[in-house]
């Protein structure tokens, strides 16, 4: 069994798959930061399948990226359990879990970034990068995309739609990622990539504002 976590954005999520299977996925909402939620959503959780956090055989949680402090709060939550109980992590990009909704051969995942930017990458049906993930300005992202035989996929494309052809396919993801987190995440603890907790990092992609400033 795995526990996942998403507290990337201000809508998060928790849970609890075995193997293939969803047991039981919860979205959650707290524009005020996951901090004082989390912990008591995932005891209410696990209680109501009668489980506990020793029984989980992984943790897994999105690495961003998204808000700094959202993922911060995540990956803590993942590494402080697992090291709690012995148990290895999973933590994947927010972008790669995107893919996971999509159908085509190819899959362009979005993510606002704010500051005009967006958050992309390009994965192929394994879910394996065919455009590494980058921020930038979205129709200079545009550029970087295969010239055709691919799908978007975001949780909210409306802001992107008047940049592209209107015959471009795109897929509408969920806001709760964490159930396809575990999924994923139990494929990669199959295939024996999963990992102590001190080697798992977070996925910001771009820097925060603390470390911008601090270079000028």
């Amino acid at each position: 069994m795995i526990l996942s976590i998403d507290t990337t954005s201000e809508f998060g999520s928790i849970a609890l798959t075995d193997r293939d299977r969803v047991v039981e996925e919860v979205l959650l909402h707290s524009p005020d930061g996951f901090g004082h939620i989390l912990f008591p959503q995932i005891e209410k959780l696990l209680a109501r399948h009668g489980v506990s956090v020793n029984q989980m055989d992984c943790f897994a949680g999105a690495a961003g990226p998204g808000s700094f402090t959202g993922v911060r709060i995540g990956l803590a939550a993942v590494k402080g359990l697992a090291e709690a109980v012995s148990k290895p992590v999973v933590a994947i990009s927010n972008l790669r879990v995107l893919a996971f909704f999509g159908v085509a051969p190819l899959r362009a995942t979005v993510l606002d970034a704010r500051r005009g930017e967006v958050y992309g990458a390009v994965y192929n049906a394994a879910l394996e990068a065919v455009v590494e993930e980058a921020v930038m300005k979205f129709p200079v992202w545009l550029k970087t995309l295969p010239t055709d035989g691919f799908e978007f996929v975001s949780i909210d494309f409306a802001p992107f739609r008047g940049f592209v052809d209107a015959d471009v396919p795109v897929v509408t993801a969920p806001r709760a990622l964490a159930a396809a987190i575990g999924r994923i995440a139990w494929a990669e603890l199959e295939a024996g990539r999963a990992r102590d907790s001190a080697e798992i990092d977070a996925n910001y992609i771009r820097r925060s504002d603390a470390e911008l400033l601090h270079q000028r």
